[in-house]
């Protein structure tokens, strides 16, 4: 259906301090920022599937004070590189920031911050639930970083990886995705491309 679309320009005093979403470097650890839940209603998911089924994105209470601490530890040059979980939620950022960065992620979906009642791999990794970020930091800022975070929806996930395959443990600790970097690079740029389907649970 016809959404209102409003769009926000800001000045950046300092281009210096902008981050990007593409994985930095092997060995940093991967946070996710904000909740998980069962909000599958109009998401890219449902399309791609043919189906439609839950409820939609609410408004996450969380979301402004998230912001905040997001933009002072970006500030402080705690994060190597961030991106949000909105069209396609953490699976399509994830892969988005492997191609971006051409390297590898290991994610474990069990550490996820999320509702009780979201225990779906497919849903952990495709909701479309608000105000959530995937964040690199690198190893030495992980105790500041952890600290900063204190009291908000937030949890590390994974690591960047030197090896270019993107792999996901779901919540059960099954392998749910393995795909190489360049498999991700292709489906990107070929429509025609004949996509695998990497989703096993």
């Amino acid at each position: 259906p016809p959404t209102l679309l409003i769009s926000a320009i800001g000045i950046v005093p300092d281009v210096r301090q902008a981050v990007t979403m593409d994985l930095k470097g092997a060995g940093n650890l991967l946070y996710v920022i904000g909740t998980t839940r069962d909000e599958m209603g109009g998401s890219h998911y449902g399309l791609v599937l043919g189906q439609d089924w839950g409820r939609p994105p609410a408004l996450c209470p969380d979301g402004p004070e998230i912001l905040r601490r997001l933009h002072r530890a970006i500030m402080a040059g705690l994060i190597r590189a961030c991106h949000d979980c909105s069209e396609g939620g953490i699976g399509v950022a994830a892969a988005e920031m492997c191609i971006g960065g051409r390297l590898g992620l290991e994610i474990r979906l069990g550490n996820v911050p999320r509702s009780p009642d979201v225990q779906r791999a497919d849903i952990i990794l495709f909701s479309e639930s608000n105000s959530r970020f995937l964040v690199e930091v690198a190893p030495e800022h992980a105790e500041q970083v952890e600290a900063h975070f204190a009291g908000v929806p937030f949890a590390c996930v994974g690591r960047v990886s030197a090896e270019p395959t993107l792999k996901i443990w779901g919540p059960d600790g099954a392998v749910v995705v393995e795909l190489p970097v360049h498999e991700l690079v292709k489906a990107w740029q070929d429509q025609s491309y004949e996509r695998p389907r990497p989703f096993t649970a």
